[in-house]
């Protein structure tokens, strides 16, 4: 169906005072930035049924509001910058030089809501076409913007899918800013409470001198074996479920667990099971934690840029299986409680004596991504709220990307697997007893 979407327009919307200066030029990218410059742009996207005013007024006021918002998060609307060393290396910082962040407008009018929020089931489907950034790696925020939007009109609804790259951001800071671009647009203003100075994460690594010299990411071949063979699912966990799954893990556990470090590692062990891993191999998972409040001295919340670093939980398939759900939450919690400032300048300063940019990560891992904790479904662009909230490429297997569910209490969770181990989870009567499979 990938055919069936047709590009009306391209576009680069950029700040609306964008000769006005901002008052950060230059972003110095730490570790945890670098590290991440060969992996692809992050895509997310919302879901909504077809507004009322005309198509032609609403792409405007999404660009118009855009604009304004861009003047406030105005490091998207920059370019990465990349300076050759005399030695051989290369240095990257953000320059807030206001270049624009690039804008499609498409449409696939044989295309329903219910195909969006049913999914495709193997990927890469239709569904790949609906966001910008596809194959665009942080590496190439050099010439490509920032921040990527498209607006996808379907036959009885309408799409806006972005890219990001997460040099530039993380999942809470570019959650902020949609939250805040939505507002602007419903409000059809741009007001002063959008006007307040943002703040940056400045140079938190005092005993890392910057910019950091790196090998030239783009000098190594980035291609790797990946696994095109895979399959999209969506997990809803209700209220009730949830509930029963935290307190199953409490009455287990000798530490408290929280309602997500639960349920993710009820799907863990789950997908584990399933695998086809033998006991003696390592299984990893992967969890993007929030450093803000972490560091010493800590960052405001509201502080915008990539402030996460991703906690690996590790165990062998043996002791994730033979051991219970209380286990496997506490190694989560366990590693989750181990992010202290300490810690992560540690990391940082090993990372600065030996480099290392990987392409991706283990295709045997649970890669969370994403967060509860954001609230997806409050960005109403003047025209009603969200009835879905969906991730795009780069498709990964074991990638689980985690939502608030849209009646607030339960989760959703958009999963990336091998068919056979969906076809196993789908006969999985315990997995099915808690996990519904959309």
């Amino acid at each position: 169906m990938e055919e069936e979407l047709v590009v009306i327009s391209k576009s680069i919307v950029t700040p609306r005072n964008v000769k006005k200066p901002t008052s950060v030029k230059k972003i110095h990218l730490t570790p945890w930035d670098l590290s991440r410059l060969r992996f692809g742009y992050l895509q997310r996207g919302l879901l909504f049924p077809k507004p009322d005013p005309k198509t032609d007024i609403i792409i405007s006021q999404l660009q118009a509001s855009l604009s304004v918002a861009l003047d406030r998060f105005y490091p998207l609307a920059g370019r990465l910058v990349k300076l050759a060393n005399d030695d051989n290396t290369v240095s990257f910082f953000i320059s807030c030089d206001g270049s624009g962040v690039e804008f499609v407008h498409a449409m696939a009018k044989n295309i329903e809501l219910s195909d969006v929020i049913q999914l495709s089931g193997s990927v890469p489907g239709f569904f790949g076409s609906f966001f910008p950034a596809t194959g665009i790696k942080n590496y190439h925020g050099v010439s490509r913007s920032l921040l990527m939007v498209q607006v996808t009109e379907i036959k009885d609804g309408v799409f806006i899918g972005f890219g990001y790259n997460s040099t530039v951001a993380d999942a809470t800071s570019i959650w902020k800013f949609i939250n805040a671009w939505s507002e602007i647009c419903s409000k059809d203003s741009g007001s002063e409470t959008f006007q307040r100075r943002l703040h940056l994460k400045g140079w938190f690594f005092d005993r890392i001198d910057y910019p950091i010299p790196i090998p030239d990411p783009e000098t190594k071949p980035t291609s790797y074996v990946t696994s095109t063979n895979l399959q999209e699912k969506m997990f809803h966990v209700t209220k009730e479920n949830v509930l029963k799954l935290e307190a199953k893990a409490n009455d287990e556990a000798d530490q408290k667990i929280s309602s997500i470090q639960a349920v993710l590692a009820y799907i863990w062990r789950s997908m584990v099971k399933h695998s086809g891993m033998s006991q003696e191999e390592e299984t990893h998972c992967r969890l993007p934690i929030n450093m803000r409040g972490r560091l010493n001295p800590p960052l405001e919340e509201e502080c915008f840029g990539n402030v996460s670093q991703t906690g690996i939980a590790t165990v062998t398939v043996g002791e994730l299986l033979d051991h219970g759900l209380g286990w496997a939450a506490m190694q989560m919690n366990n590693m989750e409680l181990s992010q202290t400032d300490e810690k992560a300048k540690e990391f940082a300063e090993n990372w600065v004596k030996n480099i290392k940019i990987p392409v991706s990560v283990g295709s045997k891992d649970l890669v969370v991504t994403n967060s509860h904790r954001f609230d997806v479904y409050c960005n109403d662009f003047g025209w009603g709220k969200p009835i879905a909230a969906r991730a795009g490429p780069p498709y990964l297997n074991g990638r689980l990307v985690v939502y608030r569910g849209i009646d607030q209490e339960s989760l959703d969770f958009q999963a990336c697997l091998l068919p056979q181990v969906v076809e196993k989870l789908l006969k999985d009567v315990e997995f099915n007893e808690y996990v519904c499979i959309v």
